[in-house]
């Protein structure tokens, strides 16, 4: 972790809630000069802190406003089904995170789907593509909280 002291701390919190915004507007807003915060800006991306731009789209606009987690467990813990699960999970672009966790789930996918039925599709997919021993899905009822927004301090 390199962060250089409050003023990068500063340029990456502004970033993170808005990365669209002018340099020159970024510099206003942390009190150094714009070829200053462009420095700055330069470096982090350099060094790999900083490591892309992205837009935010609204999932509910674009008819994906079903948030689902599926847990996944499995009897294979080998290197070659691991490896084709990985590949099977990022093939799937309705998959936005999957994880290999601790406890009684091997694996957790968070994925957006327009509803129910598109669940089932991916559920479909899937499993024709991985062997699985356990597959089952919660769907978010309410969103509480959802950032990209490190809390980086």
């Amino acid at each position: 972790m390199v962060i250089y002291d409050d003023i990068d701390r500063r340029i990456l919190g502004q970033l993170q809630r808005d990365a669209g915004r002018s340099v020159e507007a970024l510099a206003e807003l942390v009190g150094l000069s714009r070829n200053a915060t462009w420095r700055r800006i330069r470096r982090m991306e350099e060094d790999g802190l900083i490591t892309g731009r992205v837009a935010l789209v609204d999932p509910d606009k674009v008819g994906l406003g079903l948030i689902v987690f599926i847990s996944v467990k499995t009897d294979r813990h080998d290197a070659a089904w691991a490896d084709a699960f990985i590949k099977a999970v990022r093939a799937l672009p309705e998959v936005l995170g999957a994880y290999r966790t601790s406890g009684e789930q091997d694996y957790l996918i968070r994925a957006r789907v327009a509803d129910v039925a598109a669940y089932d599709q991916l559920y479909k997919r899937l499993i024709k593509k991985i062997d699985l021993k356990d597959v089952s899905a919660s769907f978010v009822m309410e969103e509480i909280k959802e950032t990209t927004e490190l809390p980086i301090r």
